[in-house]
């Protein structure tokens, strides 16, 4: 067993992602060390961050909300406050969080000022960044040449035109990142890409200018935490091994280490995961290592409702282990 941290500073570790994976980890995360970096993709436009993006012009809220909530050191009800989501009204489907920083940013120069001063405001253990400031849209094409413009409607397309993702870039082509973003991955003790949806979530962080570049630069421990399941819409069928490929086809240069799971999924839970054709992800370990990768097996399920997470302790403690 490996003893928290409970001191102030300690490992310094970039995660690098989006979505529910990344605020999953981070929750495990700042159990360890303070000295954590959140980089965030801010390619999202669904839902009641992109009527957001939309109506305000600002950066999509919804994954940088869900990241410091997940470092936060407040009470229970403020975290069920800003996780609030209107039922009714002109307000409906809106989260209160997102609302709440999209009123930060009016009172503040920026949009990283207004973060920094949500995470004041929470006790933020580390820190969260946009992996840029720029107004970028995340587009895809599939095997069979269609062009699907927009984060949200990736999912919706593939399945419907039922043909892999082939590649996924964005627009403007050359986002500058946050200065801050490379600076942390130079001088990380760890980096770490996902869990999360691969093509929206973590490969989105990737493509925007210097940051292969500063990943591959960096002396940090690299480390890929494979998803538990298939996502529909995106790696349906996929191994391991093709979430490592995709990856380097979209300028990651290398990896130390890859996290899999290997522990079961109890039948009720698989019944309702076949029903959307998504299965576990399955992994190679010699074709893995073959790849120059080290291949980390452990049993990473946690059971929430109805979906199938990691469990953000078990997860954080291999983390930690690695840089032991």
């Amino acid at each position: 067993m490996i003893m928290k941290n409970n001191s102030k500073g300690g490992l310094h570790i970039v995660a690098i992602g989006g979505g529910t994976g990344l605020s999953t980890m981070l929750r495990g995360l700042k159990l360890y060390t303070t000295n954590i970096t959140a980089v965030v993709t801010v390619a999202d436009d669904g839902g009641g961050s992109g009527i957001l993006r939309q109506d305000l012009g600002i950066l999509p809220p919804g994954d940088i909300r869900n990241c410091i909530l997940a470092l936060a050191n407040t009470e229970p009800t403020m975290e069920q406050l800003l996780q609030y989501r209107f039922t009714e009204g002109m307000l409906k489907g809106q989260n209160f969080g997102n609302l709440f920083l999209a009123a930060m940013i009016g009172i503040s120069k920026n949009f990283e000022e207004a973060v920094k001063k949500m995470s004041d405001v929470l006790a933020v253990s580390g820190k969260v960044i946009p992996v840029t400031l720029d107004d970028v849209r995340l587009v895809a094409e599939l095997e069979n040449g269609t062009i699907i413009k927009g984060e949200s409607q990736i999912p919706v397309v593939q399945q419907k035109e039922n043909s892999k993702i082939k590649r996924i870039y964005i627009e403007p082509s050359h986002a500058e990142p946050f200065e801050e973003v490379l600076v942390d991955i130079l001088n990380a003790d760890a980096i770490v890409l996902g869990p999360g949806s691969l093509y929206t979530s973590v490969i989105p962080n990737l493509l925007v200018d210097g940051v292969c570049d500063a990943i591959e630069a960096s002396k940090a421990v690299k480390v890929y935490v494979c998803n538990i399941m298939t996502q529909p819409g995106e790696t349906l069928g996929y191994t391991a091994c093709d979430h490592v490929k995709a990856l380097f086809e979209h300028g990651l240069k290398s990896l130390d280490y890859i996290i899999v799971n290997n522990g079961e999924i109890p039948h009720d839970y698989m019944k309702r995961y076949i029903k959307d054709m998504s299965q576990p992800v399955e992994y190679d370990k010699n074709q893995l290592e073959s790849m120059g990768i080290k291949v980390v097996e452990e049993n990473l399920v946690a059971l929430k409702k109805e979906f199938i997470r990691h469990d953000e302790q078990k997860l954080a403690e291999v983390i930690v282990s690695l840089l032991k």
